[in-house]
């Protein structure tokens, strides 16, 4: 029987354009009319290293070029302000106002 507590983070690779390379947990994916975006916070091997990083939240869209996927910056601050308030809405309906999970409750 699976520990309830087991959690496998979503991970995915990046490089910059200079070559260093990033590694990144999805938080969250969204998909609207204008295109695919993905929510991340960089993920680090060292547990004590994740507690001292900031947890800055990263929005960045998905891009396909020759069948390749990338991610990318949103340029326009109408699409970023758009696309967050869709994760802020999506987060909020996980978590009640108390920071308790909301699914716990059910």
């Amino acid at each position: 029987m699976a520990d309830e507590f087991d959690y496998t983070p979503d991970l995915i690779h990046v490089s910059d354009d200079d070559g260093k390379e990033y590694i990144f947990e999805i938080l969250d994916r969204v998909e609207t009319d204008d295109g695919r975006y993905v929510a991340v916070i960089e993920y680090y091997e060292d547990p004590k290293e994740q507690l001292e990083d900031d947890g800055e939240v990263i929005i960045l869209k998905v891009t396909e070029e020759n069948g390749d996927s990338y991610l990318s910056q949103i340029e326009s601050e109408e699409e970023y302000e758009q696309i967050a308030e869709i994760f802020d809405e999506r987060l909020s309906e996980l978590f009640d106002e108390d920071g308790a999970n909301a699914a716990e409750d059910e």
